[in-house]
């Protein structure tokens, strides 16, 4: 029998050949993985980051346009109320008396002419005077 045991062998970590090369070297640093994580995570950050700005700009755009046409819809809607007002008989009767001087039987129409407007020489002597200005507002508070 013999006297020896038999001892598994272990590799470790230790026990490996490193290979002495310039790749094995970088990749193996963790400066270049930091690095390389940096450039990647950027890779992915800014697109993201242009892409929700576009976002952003597109749905502000929509409620834009969402409140015009709300407006449009607001005057569409008053534009069919005035015409179902202008096609109304009431309207077109109020046209009428106010375009073409119609009127109804038994009414009696009456014109005012604004066009002469009349001042006496005597209306404008009562509201000029010879007073002075201290004495009239002197009679405007004290009076």
């Amino acid at each position: 029998m013999p006297r020896h045991k038999i001892h598994p062998r272990v590799l470790s970590a230790g026990d490996l050949p490193r290979p002495n090369n310039f790749f094995y070297r970088l990749f193996s640093s963790q400066r270049f993985l930091a690095i390389v994580g940096l450039v990647f995570l950027l890779l992915i950050v800014f697109p993201l980051a242009k892409t929700y700005t576009q976002r952003r700009l597109v749905e502000q755009e929509i409620e834009g346009v969402k409140k015009e046409i709300n407006e449009f819809e607001k005057s569409n809607k008053e534009l069919k109320e005035m015409i179902v007002y202008l096609e109304s008989d009431q309207s077109l009767e109020e046209q009428a008396r106010l375009n073409l001087n119609l009127k109804k039987p038994g009414e009696k129409v009456i014109v005012i002419d604004h066009s002469k407007v009349t001042t006496s020489t005597d209306d404008i002597n009562k509201t000029t005077s010879s007073e002075n200005n201290f004495s009239k507002w002197w009679h405007y508070f004290f009076d």
